[in-house]
């Protein structure tokens, strides 16, 4: 199955409800892009590839940016029309490899939430990362996470407990390859009081820290802040 597949048959369902509360991630983001002093100074112009249900792109547009907001669920975007309220944000239904088609000269991009790892190889992620630095707006900055899969996971550790209420209990189920990741999400729901087992699987691409680094660095971005927490690194690079 494809990951588009994935999210419109089975993860775009319960995504809302997997990430928590919208109000307390948005903010905490709001925190982050306050903290690195991000802000619109020149074009005003954000993009956010990857935009699900607005978690980063509420926060950019409450700070003054033009958003547009690319995803390819068109549940997650609706999800995201009704949270925008009436904030400067555009919604794109599209591929997030368009990256180049989407705004002339944005001062920042956005892919955050394990975004890149939803693309269908290295090469491809490769290819994004030069599309955004030739996008950019001089001095334009690039905000990315994603998940670093250097170690494998083995054994009962490859079972994740991510998420259970009194209606649902969520488990994420990782199979390592050279090159990929084979993220099973088996979800239990209750429905008329019986526990129904929903189960999707897709392939992400194994992402490492150096390599993504290495990829800026190949097209003229220059990395000012590089944090790990939880194995999810998070990277803002500027355009030099």
């Amino acid at each position: 199955m494809t990951t588009k597949e994935h999210y419109d048959n089975h993860l775009g369902y319960f995504y809302s409800w997997m990430t928590g509360d919208f109000n307390v991630k948005s903010t905490e983001f709001k925190k982050f892009l306050s903290d690195n002093s991000i802000a619109a100074r020149s074009t005003g112009i954000a993009i956010d590839l990857g935009a699900g249900h607005g978690l980063q792109s509420i926060p950019l547009a409450e700070l003054g940016f033009r958003v547009i907001a690319v995803d390819f669920n068109q549940q997650l975007l609706d999800e995201l029309k009704i949270n925008a309220k009436n904030l400067d944000i555009t919604l794109v239904h599209d591929d997030i490899k368009k990256v180049r088609n989407f705004a002339t000269k944005p001062e920042l991009i956005v892919c955050c939430g394990d975004t890149l790892s939803h693309l269908s190889s290295k090469e491809e992620v490769k290819t994004l990362v030069e599309h955004i630095a030739e996008s950019l707006n001089s001095n334009g900055k690039f905000i990315l996470s994603f998940r670093d899969y250097s170690t494998a996971l083995t054994g009962a550790s490859r079972f994740i407990p991510v998420k259970s209420d009194e209606n649902r209990i969520l488990t994420c189920i990782l199979d390592y390859e050279n090159e990929f990741v084979t993220v099973t999400d088996l979800l239990h729901e209750k429905e008329d009081g019986a526990w129904i087992q929903k189960v999707s699987s897709y392939q992400k691409v194994r992402l490492l820290t150096d390599e993504v680094i290495e990829y800026l660095g190949a097209n003229g971005l220059s990395i000012e802040i590089n944090e790990v927490n939880n194995r999810m690194t998070t990277i803002i690079a500027i355009k030099v």
